[in-house]
């Protein structure tokens, strides 16, 4: 069971020194707003797109691009958080949440009322979710820096993983609250205003009460940490990466010690960022719901999703003591399962289910293959190790969508049988080419 934030901030060092409760609650919250917004629009804009009268095509591809910015620009500001302060870059990126956020539900709002055409609405949600996706990203590298700025070195560790729990958190979060924001004035739109609202108590919480850190500062730098998504818990790479040295050189994902766990990993990733793409559309499909008023199921799928993940990674991977060969092949195994369950199923119960089962068997791939290359290389190449780590999480989030949604296109079942065929091809693979 995951500890609370305090317990861990006041025990492990957090308060030790320079850093109180108060303080790492604030960086917590940024890391928060960022992950359970984004899980929310995931809930909701199958809906919206569905209402408007858009292509499922260009819902996802609105999703690709911000993606792509995220993980073309993560690097670079986790990089740029050293020299112009972790504080001011913690508030660039809520403020680019915040941002786009409002700006996407203004243009949909507009689409929704029909005040504007639902090409033009899609075509200004993708440039907004863009702000997101290329200043957003800022926040947590700028979090984990600050905090590893304040720590001592013999809590940082515990401290990072707390702070990095809050993408894990921010999935269930986000999907369990959005169908409450539906509201009868702004509608399917209400969800980006709403969390955009609370980002900006977020956003002026950290300005008047976390200190600035732009002088004086200790050494401390934060890591690029992948598209946050449902179930995007905390695998060890962004804490590897700060807490390690800066310079290291450049491992290649095609370093014969890291490869088979990278392209487990990318493999995995895609089959988990695919599937998540449609299973709205699916839920909407299948059940034969209106748009208007199924955000509600797709949020109850969603977020057994993620506490299938979190249960997985928070709760059964301590207990079973798996190495990471086992926890590929299991992972892609049960994920496998699910999928087929989930293709088989006629009604809400049994989508629930079928995805949760799917959703429990990736929280072991993820783990499994980030742990499998860090153990792969020595000690001095963690930190590039953990970078590589980190663009092969991101990376499914770029193409993976767009392709999910043209199978979906052709026939409803077909992306999560082809990729239920795929995770079963990974098992063999990891066989065959994993060693613990």
């Amino acid at each position: 069971m995951q500890r609370p934030v305090a317990s861990i901030a006041s025990n492990r060092g957090v308060g030790s020194t320079a850093l109180t409760t108060t303080h790492f609650l604030l960086l917590y919250a940024a890391m928060l707003v960022a992950s359970s917004g984004n899980t929310a629009l995931q809930s909701v804009m199958p809906a919206i797109g569905r209402e408007i009268g858009i292509d499922d095509f260009y819902v996802a591809v609105a999703y690709t691009w911000s993606a792509v910015l995220w993980v073309l620009l993560a690097p670079y500001w986790a990089e740029r958080s050293d020299h112009h302060g972790r504080k001011v870059l913690t508030l660039m990126g809520v403020s680019g949440f915040i941002l786009s956020t409002t700006l996407c539900g203004i243009a949909l709002f507009c689409g929704l009322r029909g005040w504007i055409g639902g090409a033009l609405t899609f075509g200004l949600f993708a440039v907004f979710r863009g702000i997101y996706g290329g200043f957003g990203c800022a926040t947590p590298s700028a979090t984990q820096a600050y905090l590893a700025s304040k720590t001592r070195r013999s809590g940082r560790v515990a401290a990072l993983s707390a702070l990095s729990s809050s993408f894990g958190l921010g999935t269930i979060i986000g999907p369990a609250v959005a169908p409450l924001f539906v509201l009868p004035f702004v509608g399917l739109s209400g969800p980006m205003f709403a969390f955009a609202i609370i980002a900006a108590i977020v956003f002026v919480s950290i300005l008047l009460w976390l200190p600035n850190d732009r002088f004086g500062r200790r050494v401390g730098h934060g890591a690029a940490m992948s598209y946050p998504s449902l179930a995007s818990t905390p695998t060890g790479a962004s804490v590897v990466a700060a807490t390690t040295p800066r310079r290291q050189k450049r491992l290649s994902w095609k370093d014969p010690r890291v490869r088979p766990w990278i392209i487990s990993g990318v493999v995995a990733g895609h089959a988990q960022a695919a599937t998540l793409t449609c299973i709205g559309f699916f839920v909407i499909d299948r059940l034969h719901l209106a748009p208007s008023g199924s955000e509600g199921p797709i949020a109850i799928v969603m977020m057994a999703g993620a506490v299938a993940t979190l249960g997985a990674q928070w709760g059964l991977i301590p207990q079973l003591h798996l190495g990471p060969r086992s926890l590929i092949l299991w992972g892609a195994l049960i994920a496998a399962v699910g999928l087929i369950g989930t293709t088989l199923s006629r009604d809400l119960y049994g989508i629930t289910i079928g995805f949760a089962v799917a959703s429990l068997g990736f929280g072991f791939t993820r783990p499994g293959f980030t742990a499998g290359a860090s153990l792969a290389v020595p000690l001095a190449e963690q930190g590039a190790v953990a970078g590589v780590i980190t663009s092969a999480n991101g990376i499914s989030y770029v193409a993976a969508p767009t392709l999910g949604i043209l199978l979906y296109g052709w026939q409803h079942d077909l992306p999560f049988a082809t990729f239920a065929f795929i995770l079963i091809a990974l098992v063999f693979f990891a066989r065959n080419r994993l060693t613990d």
